[in-house]
C-alpha cells in the first residue's frame, strides 16, 4: 500500500470508528442506509426524469446537463479508484462494519458524494428554489458514506471538491 495512503488511513480510522457506531443503532442506521441507496442514482435519475415533465425544454436542458456531467464524473471517479486503490475503512480495520454492501472494492473518491455534489450544483443553477431539498440530501449522502463504514472523510471531501469543480467547469462552458 502507498505509504501516504497508509498514513492517511491511520489518521482517519479513529474518526471512521466513531461515525460507524451508528450501525449499533438500527433507528439511526436505517435512515443513512436509505439515503445512501437513494444517492446511488435512484434520487438523481428520478429528478432528471421529472424535470422535463415539470419544466419542458428547460427541464430537459437541466437533465441533459446533469447526465453529461454525471458521465464525465463516472469516468473520472473510476479512473481515480483504479489508480489510488485505497482500501475501504471496513476492509482496513476489522472493527469498522460495512453496514451495506460496497458497490466496488476501493474507497477513493466517494462516487456517491462526487455525483451528489455535481448533480446538486447543476440542479441548483437551474432551480435555486430546490436548495431546501438538495443541500440537506447531498450532505446526508456524503455523511452516510462514512457512517456506513465505506469511506474515509477525505474520500468524501475530495469527492466534494471534484464534484464542485466538474459542475462549475460545465457551468462556465454554457454561460
Amino acid at each position: 500500500m502507498n505509504p501516504f495512503l497508509r498514513l492517511l488511513n491511520e489518521l482517519e480510522t479513529p474518526l471512521c470508528r466513531r461515525w460507524n457506531r451508528a450501525h449499533r443503532h438500527p433507528w439511526l442506521l436505517r435512515p443513512f442506509a436509505l439515503i445512501s441507496r437513494l444517492g446511488n442514482g435512484v434520487f438523481w435519475y428520478s429528478l432528471m426524469a421529472v424535470l422535463p415533465i415539470v419544466d419542458g425544454l428547460d427541464g430537459l436542458e437541466a437533465a441533459l446537463h446533469m447526465l453529461i456531467v454525471g458521465g464525465i464524473a463516472l469516468l473520472l471517479y473510476r479512473s481515480l479508484k483504479g489508480r489510488t486503490r485505497r482500501v475501504r475503512p471496513c476492509h482496513y480495520a476489522t472493527d469498522i462494519a460495512a453496514s451495506v454492501p460496497p458497490l466496488d472494492r476501493y474507497s477513493f473518491p466517494s462516487g456517491h458524494t462526487l455525483h451528489a455534489v455535481s448533480f446538486s450544483t447543476i440542479a441548483l443553477y437551474y432551480y435555486p428554489h430546490l436548495g431546501w431539498l438538495l443541500i440537506p440530501f447531498t450532505l446526508l449522502v456524503a455523511a452516510s458514506r462514512v457512517v456506513l463504514g465505506l469511506h474515509y472523510p477525505t474520500d468524501v471531501l475530495v469527492a466534494s471538491a471534484i464534484g464542485l469543480g466538474l459542475a462549475y467547469s460545465s457551468l462556465l462552458l454554457i454561460t
